[in-house]
C-alpha cells in the first residue's frame, strides 16, 4: 500500500485493509442468508418488501461497527451516543421480525470479530427451528380478513336485531362499535366489525343487506391487519 495512503490511514483499528473487505463481503453474503431464510419462512407475512434488504446491510453495517470498535472502550461508547441520535419510526410488529433483526445484528458483530463458527451455527440454528415450526404447524397462520360495516335503516326498526338476523350464517362474529341517529332523527346508522365465514363473498354479503326491507344504505370497509 503506498505510503501517502498509510498515513492517511494511521490510527484507525489495526486490521489490514484486504481483511477488512473480506470480512464485509463475508458479512454481506451471511446477510443475504439471513434474508432469503427470512423471506422462505415468513413468505406473505412479511410486513415490508424493504424489510429482508434491511437485514442483509444490517449484518453488513454491524460488521463494519465491530471492526471499528475493535478493543477500544472509549471508542464504543462513542458510537453508542453517535448512533443514539438516530430514531427509527418504523414499528416492528411482529416480535418474530424483531428476532431476525437481532439475528442480523449478532451475525454482524461475529462475522466483524471473525467468529464465524457463531454466525454460522447461529444461522443453521435458527433455520433448523422455523422449519420444524413450520413442519409442526406452528407457523403464524394469516389473520382472518375483518371488516367494518356502516348500515343505515329507518328510526322505526330495529336496527341491531335485523342486522343479526341478515349476518346470522354468514360471518364468524360480529359486534357493534357505535350507533347513531341521521336525517333529525328519522335513521339510524350503525357500524359494526365483522369477520366473515369462509367462503361468503363480500358482495354476497352486500346483497343480502340489499335485498332486505327497511336498509336505506350498507358500506363495507376491510380493515388493515397488522404488517399491512
Amino acid at each position: 500500500m503506498p505510503q501517502f495512503l498509510t498515513q492517511v490511514f494511521a490510527g484507525g483499528p489495526q486490521i489490514a485493509p484486504w481483511d477488512v473487505l473480506v470480512r464485509l463481503l463475508v458479512a454481506f453474503a451471511y446477510g443475504l442468508v439471513i434474508a432469503q431464510v427470512y423471506r422462505w419462512t415468513r413468505g406473505a407475512h412479511a410486513p415490508a418488501t424493504t424489510f429482508p434488504m434491511t437485514l442483509l446491510l444490517l449484518a453488513v453495517l454491524i460488521a463494519m461497527v465491530t471492526q471499528v470498535i475493535g478493543d477500544n472502550i472509549a471508542r464504543a461508547f462513542s458510537l453508542v451516543g453517535a448512533l443514539s441520535i438516530v430514531r427509527f419510526r418504523t414499528v416492528v410488529r411482529d416480535t418474530q421480525d424483531t428476532a431476525y433483526v437481532i439475528l442480523a445484528v449478532i451475525v454482524g458483530m461475529a462475522v466483524g470479530a471473525w467468529s464465524l463458527w457463531v454466525a454460522t451455527m447461529g444461522i443453521v440454528v435458527v433455520t433448523l427451528a422455523e422449519v420444524l415450526f413450520m413442519v409442526g404447524g406452528f407457523a403464524a397462520r394469516p389473520a382472518a380478513l375483518e371488516f367494518e360495516m356502516k348500515v343505515r335503516m329507518a328510526a322505526s326498526v330495529d336496527l341491531d336485531s335485523v342486522v343479526g338476523l341478515l349476518v346470522n350464517g354468514s360471518v364468524e362474529n360480529y359486534e357493534l362499535v357505535s350507533m347513531s341517529m341521521v336525517k333529525q332523527g328519522e335513521s339510524l346508522e350503525g357500524i359494526y366489525r365483522l369477520v366473515p365465514k369462509s367462503g361468503v363473498s363480500i358482495p354476497q354479503l352486500m346483497r343480502v343487506f340489499g335485498e332486505a326491507e327497511g336498509v336505506q344504505n350498507v358500506q363495507l370497509v376491510r380493515l388493515a391487519r397488522d404488517g399491512e
